[in-house]
């Protein structure tokens, strides 16, 4: 697809900014400039000649006006697929979307002719731009923020010295947040954006109460311009922690959720109270661990098999709170349990697979081999049971994420499911459907353009629009190895 351009102006830069004007070397007044040019040695001309064509030959990645996509099959989500359709661009929003649509003089048109676009890819829980090394907490009770590669799911973290209280709150770091945490350098945040992903939404993942997710969109050098919404849910886990400390065990940790919850709705009464008639009352004192529960719009809670399922609907239900399951592998077994409930679900794309350090002599369950081969095929259970679901990668490199999202289709899901399960439908579970997700004026110039089909192995990303700001996918690196493509010895994926 190349671009046509209809106005004359600087091309801007991948990482969504312009070249700086460079301020004139030459100060002498214009009658003795062309003898000043010509006294100039070489190195100075070399000199100012490599820095014009380094800003010339920054890459392109932030519009200088209105950006109109025209003639790309486009794939708006939220109403019809537009087979010949037209994308206008403006300040970073989204200004017209549809088959005639009138353009502005100015416009820098892109013949779109074989490509299709669609709404910025969301994944629905992450970890991206934060600390991939989590730092050692300074005490007990200020476990660390930071977080690992991906989300966890119930692993076993290391005990904490055993205190007394009834405050006390161990692995909980509720005021935790994302957003203060964000690093744009972050290497993650390029891969993914690469593989189509306009937005993610990111959170600690460490202790049970991890803390506060947000919103992101990839894009900026500074994290405020990142933040669509903080905060966008509190991420809980089931970690186990041991019997040498509490809580030990899967009932503990259950417990311990629960009275936390309660703490903070007897919290809220207090200051409630407090708040209206102050006067001969006792000040209530502040408590961040709630605080920072209360504050969360949602919950996160782990589910994966169908008993966790069912119980993690019930204990939502119990704490009157809303919440949100992620993992859904054994969802194609409830999925009219899930449908009823309300209650949304994330499901990794992280698909059920046999180690690939596994002894192959070992006999394996018939639970398991089950698990494998229909993990897949719970977003299309969910689909016809008319449950509220997303997609998130778990773990899965992001480069092969349509790989995981095509065996979903292959079990059964619809196309249009598998795209609004990664785009409209993630925005509405956190409440930002009304900025991004979808193809619509008025909205967030979040697009994916691909040359093809998004379900096509084949088909190649061609650009990533964020917030207006157009990106390229950085280059495939070949595996390792010779030229034969074969994997270099001692290679770890």
């Amino acid at each position: 697809m190349s671009p046509v351009r209809t106005v004359t102006e600087p091309r801007p830069s991948r990482s969504g900014v312009f070249p700086k004007a460079v301020k004139p070397l030459i100060t002498h007044p214009p009658a003795t400039q062309m003898y000043y040019h010509a006294s100039l040695s070489k190195r100075a001309m070399k000199h100012l000649i490599a820095m014009l064509l380094a800003a010339a030959s920054l890459t392109y990645a932030q519009a200088p006006g209105p950006i109109a996509l025209r003639g790309a099959r486009v794939v708006t989500v939220s109403g019809p697929v537009l087979e010949k359709g037209t994308v206008l661009l403006r300040n970073g929003l989204i200004e017209a979307v549809g088959e005639n649509v009138d353009l502005p003089k100015d416009a820098w048109v892109m013949d779109a002719q074989g490509a299709t676009v669609y709404p910025g890819l969301i994944d629905a829980l992450s970890t991206v731009g934060l600390p991939e090394t989590p730092a050692q907490p300074a005490t007990p009770r200020t476990e660390t923020s930071a977080t690992p590669a991906t989300p966890r799911f119930g692993a076993n973290e290391p005990a904490m010295p055993v205190q007394q209280g009834p405050e006390f709150r161990p692995f909980t770091t509720t005021w935790v947040r994302a957003a203060d945490l964000l690093n744009p350098a972050d290497r993650r945040v390029e891969e993914t954006r690469s593989a189509g992903f306009s937005s993610v939404v990111t959170f600690p993942s460490s202790g049970i109460f991890a803390g506060e997710g947000a919103f992101l969109n990839l894009s900026g050098e500074k994290q405020g311009r990142m933040v669509v919404t903080s905060p966008a849910g509190q991420y809980v886990t089931l970690t186990s922690h041991g019997f040498g400390t509490y809580p030990g065990s899967l009932m503990g940790v259950i417990a311990y959720i629960r009275q936390v919850s309660l703490d903070a709705d007897h919290y809220k009464l207090e200051l409630q109270a407090y708040a209206s008639h102050p006067v001969g009352q006792k000040r209530p004192n502040y408590d961040r661990a709630v605080e920072g529960l209360l504050e969360s719009p949602r919950l996160l809670l782990p589910a994966d098999d169908a008993k966790q399922l069912d119980r993690m609907i019930r204990f939502a239900a119990e704490l009157k709170r809303p919440a949100v399951l992620y993992g859904g592998h054994q969802a194609y077994k409830i999925a009219d349990r899930v449908a009823k409930s309300g209650v949304p679900l994330l499901i990794s794309l992280k698909w059920p697979e046999k180690p690939k350090d596994a002894d192959p002599d070992q006999e394996e369950s018939f639970r398991t081999l089950e698990l494998r081969d229909r993990a897949p095929s719970s977003p299309a259970a969910l689909e016809k049971a008319g449950a509220r679901f997303a997609f998130y990668s778990g773990g899965t490199a992001a480069k092969d994420v349509r790989k995981a999202l095509k065996r979903a289709v292959d079990a059964g899901l619809t196309e249009a499911a598998a795209v609004r399960a990664l785009t409209l439908s993630a925005a509405e579970i956190y409440g930002v459907a009304d900025r991004v997700g979808s193809i619509e004026p008025g909205k967030i110039a979040n697009l994916l353009v691909v040359k093809g089909s998004l379900f096509d192995e084949k088909a190649k990303i061609q650009y990533i629009f964020i917030d207006g700001a157009k990106y390229e996918p950085i280059p495939e690196t070949p595996p390792p190895g010779d030229r034969e493509g074969r994997a270099a010895p001692g290679g770890v994926e």
